[in-house]
C-alpha cells in the first residue's frame, strides 16, 4: 500500500521538527547564499517539484524525487536520523531543506516561518565587510553569532564543532578580496567566534573538559597559530592599528573570563604576546591593565605578569613574581619559560625552571592525568636541557619524574658516564634486551663491559622464568651478548662459571639443557 506525504510527515513529525529547527539555526537570512537556498527550496514546494518515490514502513526510509536543473534523490532514514542528497553538496542543500519543508507543511504554515525568519535579518554582511573598521566587523560577526547562541542554555559538547564551522563558514564568505586584508580577517573572526563560544560556556555552565569541545579549541588554536605567524612576517599597514588594539582588548577579556579551558586560554594569550603584540608600548599598557584588574578568574595572574617583566627586562618584579609558584601554577609557570627560551630570554627562563623544580614531583605524580605524565616528562626534559643544573638540581629534575622519566634520566647517566647507575635503573625499571640496545647497552659495553654482566643475567632469568622453548631460545641469545661483554673484561672463566652453575640450577629443564648445547656457550 502507497503511502502519502501526510501519513509520513504525522508518523515522523518530530524528526522533522527537529531537523527544521536545527536548518533554521544553520541558515541566516542576512546571508546572500542562505536567503538564495531557502527561496529556491520554498519554489520547489510551491511548484509541486517533489514527488515521493518510496517509503518503506518497515525500514522508515523516504527517498523523494526532485526535479531541478537536475533531477535528484533525498534519502531521509527516520531509524538513523539522517538525511542525504544524490547533489554535489556536501553540506545542507537547498533540496534537503525543499524536502523538510514538504512535510512541515502538515503541522506548520511555511509562509508564517518564512515571515519569521526573513524578520530576523538586519542588515547585509557584505555591507558590513566592506567597511575597513573594527566595528563593522564586530556588528558582521555580532549578526552571525547572535544567531548561533541566541538560546540561552549550554550547547551540547557534540554540536559545537558543526554549529561554529557553519558560523566561521558564513563569516568567511566576506573575506576581503586583498590579500593584505585576508590573514588579519581570518584572525578577527576566530577570536570573536573563540571570545563568545568562551562566554557562553562559561555562563551557561557548560561543561569545558570533555573530547569534542577539546577537539574544537585544538583546531582553532591552530588556525589562531597560523594567522598569527603568518601576519607576523608582514609589514603591518597603518590602516590596520584599530583592528591590532582589538584584538588587544579581547584576548585581555579572554584571559579574565571566570574560568574553564584555563590551559588552552593561557596558550591563546601567549601566542599573541610572544609573536605579534611586540612593541613596548602595548606591552606596558597591557601590564598596567593586568595590575589592576579585579577580575575573578581561574589562570593565576602572577604567572601572565611574569611574561611581561620577562619582555620588558624587569628582572627585580619578576623574582618578586616566581615566588608566587606553587603546584598549582607550575605549569603555567613552564608555559612562560618554554616561550621565554623561544625568544632568547635564557637568564628569566633558567631562574623559572629552577624555582619549578621542587614543586614538579608533586605536580606530576598527584596533580597530572595519567595519560600526560609520560609526555610531560620529555617536555620537561627538553626545556632544562636548554639550561646549566647543578648535579643535585638534576638528580632532583629525574627524581621529580619518577618511572615517567626514565628515558630521559637513562640518557642523562649516559651523558655523566655512570654506567652502573645506568645498569641499576634499568634493572628497577625492566624492559626487554632490545629496547636496552637501542638505548644504550651498547655504550656502557664499550666503556664498562662487567657492569653489563648483572643485567644480561637479570634478563636472562626472566626468560627462562616463562618456560617455553622460544624463551628459552631468547636466554640463549642473551648469553651470546653476556659473552661477548665478558670477553671485553677479561672474565671469560667467570662466564663458563657462571654457566656451570646455570645447567646445575635448571638441569631438569630438558628443553633449555638442549638449547644450551646447540649454542655453543660452554667451551668443550
Amino acid at each position: 500500500m502507497s503511502s502519502s506525504f501526510s501519513e509520513v510527515a504525522h508518523s515522523h513529525q518530530d524528526f522533522i521538527g527537529k531537523t527544521l529547527q536545527r536548518f533554521e539555526q544553520q541558515l541566516h537570512p542576512s546571508v546572500n547564499e542562505d536567503a538564495e537556498l531557502v527561496t529556491r527550496a520554498m519554489f520547489s514546494v510551491r511548484n509541486q517539484a517533489i514527488k515521493l518515490r518510496t517509503y518503506s514502513a518497515f525500514n522508515q526510509i523516504l527517498v523523494c524525487q526532485i526535479q531541478d536543473v537536475r533531477t535528484t534523490e533525498v534519502t531521509i532514514s527516520f531509524t538513523q536520523q539522517q538525511i542525504s542528497c544524490t547533489c554535489p553538496q556536501k553540506k545542507i542543500c537547498r533540496h534537503q531543506l525543499a524536502v523538510i519543508f514538504k512535510l512541515s507543511q502538515y503541522f506548520i504554515s511555511l509562509q508564517d516561518w518564512l515571515t519569521k525568519w526573513r524578520a530576523k535579518k538586519t542588515v547585509q554582511l557584505h555591507t558590513l565587510a566592506s567597511e575597513r573598521s573594527p566595528e563593522s566587523w564586530q556588528r558582521m560577526a555580532d549578526e552571525v553569532l547572535n544567531y548561533t547562541f541566541k538560546d540561552p542554555r549550554p550547547i551540547d559538547s557534540f554540536l559545537i564543532s558543526s554549529l561554529l564551522e557553519n558560523a566561521r563558514m558564513k563569516l568567511q564568505r566576506q573575506r576581503p578580496f586583498e590579500q593584505e586584508w585576508q590573514q588579519l580577517f581570518d584572525l578577527y573572526m576566530e577570536i570573536t567566534i573563540m571570545q563568545r563560544l568562551l562566554q557562553h560556556a562559561s555562563k551557561t555552565g557548560m561543561a569545558m573538559d570533555n573530547n569534542y569541545f577539546n577537539y574544537y579549541l585544538e583546531n582553532a588554536l591552530s588556525r589562531i597559530e597560523r594567522s598569527i605567524d603568518a601576519i607576523s612576517k608582514t609589514t603591518r599597514l597603518f590602516a590596520t592599528e584599530p583592528f591590532f588594539d582589538a584584538l588587544q582588548t579581547m584576548t585581555h577579556d579572554i584571559l579574565l573570563i571566570e574560568k574553564g579551558a584555563a590551559h588552552f586560554r593561557l596558550a591563546l594569550y601567549l601566542q599573541f604576546w610572544t609573536k605579534l603584540f611586540t612593541e613596548q608600548k602595548r606591552q606596558t599598557k597591557e601590564l598596567t591593565a593586568l595590575e589592576h584588574a579585579n577580575a575573578t578568574t581561574d589562570i593565576d595572574l602572577h604567572v601572565v605578569k611574569a611574561l611581561f617583566y620577562i619582555l620588558l627586562h624587569a628582572m627585580t618584579p619578576l623574582e618578586r613574581t616566581i615566588h608566587e609558584m606553587s603546584p598549582k601554577n607550575v605549569e603555567s609557570f613552564i608555559d612562560i619559560a618554554q616561550h621565554s627560551l623561544a625568544k632568547g630570554y635564557t637568564t628569566e627562563a633558567t631562574l623559572i625552571l629552577k624555582k619549578a623544580i621542587p614543586f614538579l614531583q608533586s605536580y606530576i605524580q598527584d596533580t597530572l592525568v595519567p595519560i600526560r605524565r609520560q609526555k610531560y616528562t620529555r617536555k620537561l626534559d627538553v626545556l632544562y636541557e636548554q639550561i646549566t643544573l647543578t648535579e643535585s638540581e638534576e638528580l632532583a629534575l629525574y627524581a621529580a619524574f619518577g618511572k615517567y622519566g626514565i628515558e630521559a634520566f637513562s640518557d642523562y647517566l649516559l651523558r655523566e658516564q655512570r654506567y652502573s647507575e645506568w645498569i641499576a635503573l634499568h634493572q628497577l625499571y625492566p624492559t626487554s634486551i632490545a629496547y636496552l640496545e637501542q638505548s644504550g647497552l651498547k655504550e656502557v659495553v664499550a666503556h664498562e663491559p662487567e657492569v653489563a654482566l648483572p643485567l644480561y643475567h637479570f634478563y636472562a632469568m626472566d626468560e627462562i622464568n616463562q618456560k617455553s622453548r622460544q624463551n628459552y631460545k631468547q636466554a640463549v641469545r642473551i648469553w651470546r651478548a653476556m659473552k661477548s661483554a665478558a670477553k671485553k673484561a677479561g672474565k671469560l672463566d667467570y662466564f663458563d662459571n657462571y654457566m656451570d652453575a646455570v645447567q646445575q640450577q635448571f638441569k631438569r629443564l630438558r628443553a633449555l639443557q638442549e638449547e644450551i648445547s646447540k649454542s655453543n656457550l660452554i667451551a668443550s
